[in-house]
């Protein structure tokens, strides 16, 4: 048995030398084979690794980052300006054409969230195939962008990650919560984030800040990787308005235009010790969400009329801020000027009087009448405040003469900028001082033939009733960063002195008897001290009778002086336009209802400084005119020509 065994184990080892041959063979093909496998997949890795890399390269996106614009708020802290944030769905059809299975999954998501036609997603998948950067959808909400991360969490993992190629671009969109209010101060924005009338335009470089960078690519895996430079947002812009004041001044002022109607009507509410704005209202408010719809204004027939320029010019009208941007005469509300300078220049004292006729003549041709053409009588220097009595006035500035007058006039920066911070602001137009010659002396001072806008009034006034000092007129009173600290406080710049602490007390008292027992009747509000000067000022031509009627007054409480100038341009009621009363009237309602809102509250009885005068005090013997009573509103004087 062993032998046998052993036999047959060697017949098994015995090859043959064909035998060796033919093995070696097979071991070199097989080797050969398998050589060929590694080379081929070494290859296919490598393409595949160099496409990845290239298309990598090639879905490189860079999109911006956006700053966000600084807020505007009021006194208070309330937002009347911000920016809220916007996303676009933007679409890379390069990726999706590079993965295959992610295209119909992508598709189907887009479709589902956002109602897009799957038809033409395809064909921007093919028509677009290069494109890295598609926009599908612009200015989505958050909760918008929301939903599809929603979808595609509620997806499987698989199917989750075949969603690709879809992202989100940010952007501000400018916003007004309170729409139409303080339109006129506020502005709004365009195209590129500039800022167009008001703060926004005027501060608009505080407002932006710098844009960051968002660097989008694909890795090697073609997963998504970002890089992010991040934004620099806008500083905030703390506004001196106080936003109940200027809803209530503007309520009352398009409850004007409503029920009366004007060319224009404007108010201005300001803080007489530091000259912050606390409220400006011009004409009706416009919505700065949707600035250039005119529908509120015209009917769809009127807007088919007008051309592509009529309707430009439209909003222009609409924007336009009359409180800062246009000129008019004064009339009367100019008198207490021409009355303080004289004071000035002790050429008037608080026992000077003054005999009124009804006119005054120069040469042999002109007379210039007085509003009462019968005449006031002897009347004191208050008196001629109170009754408002052009014949005074012109008495007292041919003593002051044209050096004099226009010196004054430009002490008071009448016909210059007052440096307000806004946009747009006239300089108004004096008679220069060659020119200003007995009749245009005479005219000017009360009030016409030169002309100013309403911050340039306010302002002179307010220093005309705090004891003399002229603070340039502001709208906003600090600049904070986008973390919320101050990083500019703007303080109260006091201009210049522009009268003694004699003349602003006489003029204030003045003041308040105007109102108590003057011209100026309509402006009392209940509980508060209130002071002030009715005007009217024909309008040229003269002849066609329109008038530009106003109030400019005070109310003083707790240490503090409110000044509110009225101004009612040409209003569309032939009585009330020649009325000053119309603007008195309009300044009271404003007043009784904003005046809490700045924590200045009615007392149960008003103390004036000086006694009243009695009516009949102001009558003389000189002249018949014993039925005479002051009138509540003076008209303006007529130039005859004899």
């Amino acid at each position: 048995m062993e032998q046998r065994l052993e036999q047959k184990r060697k017949k098994i080892k015995k090859l043959t030398p064909r035998m060796h041959i033919g093995l070696k063979f097979v071991y070199g093909l097989f080797a050969f084979f398998c050589l060929i496998l590694i080379v081929r997949l070494a290859i296919l890795s490598q393409e595949d690794k160099y496409e990845k890399s290239a298309l990598a390269k090639q879905s490189y996106v860079s999109s911006i980052n956006p700053y966000k614009r600084g807020d505007i708020v009021d006194r208070n802290g309330q937002v009347l300006a911000t920016s809220n944030m916007m996303y676009h769905l933007i679409l890379d059809p390069k990726v999706l054409n590079a993965k295959e299975e992610s295209k119909e999954p992508t598709v189907e998501a887009l479709a589902v969230v956002y109602g897009l036609d799957k038809s033409e997603l395809h064909s921007i998948l093919v028509e677009k195939k290069n494109s890295a950067y598609v926009v599908l959808k612009r200015q989505l909400s958050y909760e918008e962008r929301e939903a599809f991360d929603t979808y595609v969490k509620g997806l499987s993992e698989e199917e989750a990650e075949k969603i690709n190629g879809v992202w989100f671009e940010e952007e501000y969109k400018r916003t007004y919560p309170f729409k139409e209010i303080a339109s006129h101060i506020i502005g709004f924005t365009v195209s590129g984030d500039v800022g167009t009338y008001g703060i926004e335009q005027y501060y608009n470089d505080e407002l932006v800040g710098i844009n960051g960078r968002t660097y989008v690519y694909y890795d090697a895996s073609l997963d998504i990787q970002k890089n992010v430079k991040e934004a620099q947002d806008g500083n905030q812009i703390v506004s001196t308005i106080d936003i109940n004041v200027q809803r209530v001044v503007q309520k009352y002022v398009e409850r004007f235009m409503d029920e009366i109607g004007a060319e224009n009507v404007g108010v201005v509410m300001m803080d007489a010790d530091n000259g912050e704005i606390l409220a400006m209202q011009s004409n009706y408010g416009y919505d700065l969400n949707q600035p250039r719809d005119l529908s509120v204004f015209y009917t769809e027939e009127e807007l088919a009329e007008l051309s592509s320029e009529e309707k430009l010019n439209a909003m222009y009208a609409i924007w336009r801020n009359f409180c800062i941007s246009d000129a008019y005469e004064p009339g009367s509300t100019f008198k207490p000027f021409t009355v303080s300078a004289a004071m000035e220049e002790h050429i008037a004292t608080t026992d000077s009087e003054y005999v009124c006729d009804g006119k005054e003549t120069f040469g042999e041709t002109i007379s210039i009448r007085c509003s009462n053409q019968r005449g006031h009588g002897k009347i004191s220097l208050a008196q001629t405040l109170m009754y408002s009595c052009n014949d005074a006035l012109m008495q007292i500035a041919a003593e002051e003469g044209r050096e004099m007058f226009y010196f004054y006039q430009r002490h008071f920066l009448m016909g210059r900028k007052t440096g307000i911070d806004l946009p747009g602001e006239t300089t108004g137009a004096l008679i220069d001082i060659d020119n200003l010659n007995v009749t245009e002396l005479a005219t000017s001072s009360f009030g016409q033939s030169f002309t100013v806008n309403m911050v340039q009034m306010t302002s002179a006034f307010a220093s005309l009733i705090n004891g003399g000092s002229y603070y340039e007129p502001h709208v906003v009173k600090a600049i904070k960063n986008a973390a919320g600290a101050t990083i500019k406080k703007i303080e109260p710049v006091e201009v210049l002195k522009t009268v003694s602490l004699e003349t602003s007390n006489f003029i204030r008292e003045t003041m308040y008897l105007t109102v108590t027992d003057g011209t100026a009747k309509k402006a009392q509000v209940g509980g508060y001290l209130i002071g002030g000067k009715t005007g009217t000022a024909q309008k040229y031509p003269r002849e066609d009778g329109k008038n530009l009627v106003s109030f400019l007054g005070f109310v003083e409480a707790d240490g503090r002086k409110i000044v509110i100038y009225v101004v009612v341009d040409e209003a569309h009621d032939e009585e009330m336009m020649s009325k000053s009363a119309t603007a008195s009237t309009l300044a009271a309602s404003i007043l009784e209802e904003a005046l809490p809102y700045l924590k200045i509250y009615p007392e149960g009885e008003i103390r004036y400084y000086i006694e009243s005068v009695a009516e009949e005090d102001i009558l003389t013997n000189e002249i018949d005119n014993p039925d005479y009573l002051p009138e509540n509103d003076e008209a303006t004087a007529d130039v005859i020509m004899q």
